[in-house]
């Protein structure tokens, strides 16, 4: 196992640890974090319903807010974007590590926590999803007085969050990705599902494929990023994501990865809290991007 941190402060821009070492963490507490991870709620889930405006069909997404109430309402959102085969309850309602772990942490820093479809079950963040996220997010700053917006996911959701951080960085604070693919250029399994998604083959729409590959822009990352892989995946293969890591680490921004070598296509609890926490971490002291609200 490995752990890449890029420079955060006056840390050094780069330290690894072997799965069978015991490691220390020397100006984050992150593990500290976890350790005490406080018990936090949320209110009742809410299932949103909206009328998307590229195309005027109706979609979902569920919002749940920190319990008890903040004053005013959170100024902070983490929207989770769910894997294929599944929908917007998937991180509200699921145990695995990658959703419970997502859900803890947005209630322990008291986020308001939201779940959308995004062109449930096979986006791959598609035109339409993009349109979707984007809306969700102007609406969440404009009438929930949000503002900063924190991107995850995991599988296909993984891969969501970095093509939408790449299209739109101007809109993201943060960006954690498990389990993504950093190019769909190279990317073969779903195929079919990702055609219809993007509306074509790669031969059909190559430039709409490039666009949605996250490795080939990562100037575009100027953001807090989190990226936490398995080495054995091989339903979504880590190797750009890791390519894309190593790029960011090279040009000094805030980047975590954290790779499992002997693992598969799954985040465990503890990697998700602390890939989610050096997130909010390193953009804590990060002031609102210009024409934010």
């Amino acid at each position: 196992m490995s752990i890449a941190y890029g420079a955060i402060g006056t840390n050094q821009l780069i330290h690894r640890y072997p799965s069978c070492r015991v490691f220390r963490l020397v100006g984050l507490s992150i593990l500290a974090t976890m350790s005490i991870m406080q018990a936090a709620e949320f209110q009742d889930p809410e299932d949103i319903t909206f009328n998307a405006t590229v195309d005027g069909s109706v979609q979902k997404y569920v919002r749940m807010m920190p319990k008890p109430a903040v004053k005013g309402g959170p100024t902070a959102a983490l929207i989770c974007l769910h894997g294929a085969g599944s929908d917007r309850w998937q991180y509200v309602k699921e145990e695995r590590g990658e959703c419970r772990g997502a859900r803890d942490v947005a209630a322990r820093h008291g986020m308001m926590f939201i779940s959308p479809d995004y062109r449930a079950s096979a986006s791959w963040m598609g035109p339409t999803a993009e349109a979707d996220l984007k809306q969700i997010i102007t609406e969440l700053r404009v009438k929930r007085g949000v503002t900063r917006i924190f991107l995850a996911g995991a599988s296909m959701g993984g891969t969501g969050s970095l093509i939408f951080t790449a299209l739109h960085p101007e809109l993201i604070d943060g960006v954690y990705s498990a389990n993504g693919m950093g190019n769909m250029v190279t990317y073969d399994n779903f195929a079919e599902s990702i055609a219809l998604s993007y509306g074509g083959s790669k031969k059909d729409q190559p430039d709409e494929y490039r666009k949605r590959s996250a490795e080939l822009f990562p100037e575009r990352f100027t953001m807090p990023i989190a990226i936490t892989v398995g080495g054995k995946d091989e339903v979504v293969p880590p190797m750009s994501v890791l390519r894309l890591g190593a790029a960011l680490t090279k040009a000094k921004r805030r980047v975590l990865v954290i790779n499992r070598e002997t693992t598969g296509h799954v985040t465990d609890y503890d990697d998700t809290v602390q890939a989610l926490e050096f997130m909010l971490k390193a953009a804590a002291d990060s002031p609102v991007k210009k024409g934010k609200k």
